[in-house]
């Protein structure tokens, strides 16, 4: 890390350890590695016409077709809490960490049914799904846009 000012935006505890802040501040929710995996995955087989994060659409979804009325979410296992992943929160701050994936998971529901409710097909992508087979991720997407 560099001797670079850093700024901290308050929302969150301090943390033992400043560095663990740097590398936590960093972490993009746009434009993941997952997200961008996907998208060239989907693209390389014509599943083309996507939009990213459409503001309209409730929640921002990572990639919708509205021709379709598809939206996907590409969702990282430690930040919502995926149950198969067996997320645990950290040692420090486990309070917060609790409240905060708890939070995240009743936000995705309110998202989904938000979506549903304007007759869209909500498909939730795992980080570790996309690790495990990519093919197996674009054929679920591909047959649910038939």
């Amino acid at each position: 890390m560099t001797n670079k000012e850093y700024k901290r935006d308050k929302r969150s505890p301090v943390p033992k350890n400043g560095t663990v802040s740097k590398v936590m501040s960093a972490i993009k929710s746009k434009e993941t590695k997952p997200e961008v995996q996907l998208r060239k995955a989907l693209f390389s087989v014509g599943l083309r016409g996507y939009r990213k994060n459409l503001k309209e659409l409730p929640g921002k979804p990572d990639i919708a077709y509205t021709k379709w009325k598809i939206a996907i979410f590409i969702n990282g296992c430690y930040w919502h809490g995926c149950q198969q992943c067996g997320w645990k929160p950290p040692k420090h701050n486990t309070e917060y960490w609790v409240n905060k994936i708890n939070k995240n998971r009743q936000r995705d529901l309110q998202k989904i049914d938000a979506l549903k409710s304007i007759g869209y097909k909500v498909i939730t992508i795992w980080e570790h799904e996309l690790k495990g087979s990519m093919d197996l991720v674009v054929k679920k997407i591909h047959l649910n846009l038939m």
